[in-house]
């Protein structure tokens, strides 16, 4: 894919026409006056950052959990990288980076303890209410679940960021109001409702830049942590023709180089690569379509920010790589099941004894709630939890907790 290295947006002042313009937001759900010294994009990223459910995410599990090692990626640490490819694509793309950070960084709010694990298994046990979707999850935390204004619950996020949240991998509805990926999680719905989120268009592109910067950072940093973890081998990586070229490069470049450097010259290639490359496709289908505000992006019935046709390929098959190789590897699987047999226990618990939640997650009129809102109550503390806050609950509650390690 060609890059227009002359049409990046590298300076000050260069938001693009098609860009989101955050002094003219749609508005947040409970009005509120406009800051003098910052955008309203700005005082989303920021509030966001000053989440409780921000700061959990640095005990929560990306792939491995915290007990292999201080330095493989956590929730928190994955974020981070997500958010700093999502503003250099932004700004590249002449967008509102700040809109772009924002979405980037509340992306991941609703993930369970466990990583994906926590999720399937407190899908499982909550399909008879409705189950449970993260990017939901991540939602309700915004909207209702961080408590921190007198005058609303939530954060009170532009309708741009809430957006961005819910959409950032597509419309959730044709239109003709079908679910493209199976039903809409009730949570949405629910929001929508309020404030209507228009479920059957795309996003801006700020919040396109924040969904293919995700699928960059963990491509690159699974594969980091798995080469850390010996789960990879360089060998292993030559099941992917990108990354031989990778090494083949750096090998004629650096004959000799240290394991460590040899393998962070490999990803530091391989993440400018791919956003070299969802730079190059996004600037040929701006020419092709040609919108002329971020609501023609939104209409514009495709993405427009993501890889090029040879890049999807080398994106399947590394992520057909790291499916095989690690997150079916018979030691992350037998911890999944441990991490699952947790989850699962722990829901059972409260569901049975709800006093035996703590915090503000106990409300005296839960046992008069109907069965599917109790279990909803529990969703959302079991979903809040950290890794070790979830094993040293199931500690205090169980004769026997699962060593996850």
């Amino acid at each position: 894919m060609t890059l227009d290295r002359h049409a990046l947006g590298f300076g000050a002042g260069q938001r693009a026409i098609y860009a989101a313009d955050p002094w003219s937001s749609r508005g947040r759900l409970f009005e509120e006056s406009q800051s003098p010294t910052r955008s309203d994009f700005q005082r989303d990223r920021d509030r966001i950052v000053h989440t409780t459910a921000f700061r959990r995410l640095k005990h929560k599990t990306q792939v491995f959990i915290a007990a292999d090692g201080d330095h493989y990626r956590t929730r928190l640490t994955h974020t981070i990288e997500v958010a700093q490819i999502a503003r250099a694509l932004a700004r590249a793309l002449k967008l509102d980076e700040d809109l772009a950070e924002g979405v980037a960084l509340v992306h991941d709010f609703g993930h369970t303890p466990f990583g994906h694990t926590g999720e399937d298994a407190l899908h499982e046990v909550l399909a008879p209410y409705g189950g449970f979707d993260h990017n939901a999850q991540s939602l309700r935390i915004v909207t209702k679940l961080e408590r921190r204004y007198a005058e609303f619950d939530g954060l009170n996020l532009t309708w741009e960021s809430l957006e961005g949240l819910v959409k950032h991998n597509g419309p959730l509805l044709t239109p003709q109001g079908e679910g493209t990926r199976g039903p809409v999680p009730q949570p949405i719905l629910d929001y929508c409702a309020l404030h209507d989120l228009e479920l059957a268009s795309y996003a801006s592109l700020e919040a396109q830049v924040a969904a293919i910067a995700d699928d960059i950072a963990y491509n690159t940093h699974d594969i980091d942590d798995g080469l850390r973890a010996g789960y990879l081998t360089l060998e292993m990586l030559e099941e992917v023709p990108f990354l031989v070229g990778l090494m083949a490069e750096v090998r004629r470049l650096y004959p000799g180089l240290e394991p460590s450097r040899f393998t962070h010259e490999i990803m530091r290639r391989q993440i400018t690569a791919m956003v070299e490359d969802v730079i190059g496709y996004a600037q040929a289908a701006l020419r092709e379509v040609r919108p002329e505000s971020v609501d023609d992006v939104r209409q514009a019935g495709r993405v427009l920010a993501t890889f090029s046709d040879s890049f999807a390929a080398t994106d399947k098959a590394i992520k057909k790589m790291l499916f095989s190789r690690i997150y079916r590897h018979p030691e992350v699987m037998r911890v999944r099941a441990d991490a699952a047999a947790i989850v699962t226990d722990l829901f059972h618990a409260f569901m049975n004894d709800p006093q035996q939640m703590r915090g503000h997650y106990w409300v005296d009129h839960i046992r008069e709630m109907p069965e599917a809102a109790k279990a909803r109550h529990v969703g959302d503390y079991l979903a809040g939890m950290t890794d070790n806050y979830a094993i040293d609950t199931h500690r205090r509650l169980f004769d026997r907790t699962p060593e996850l390690r």
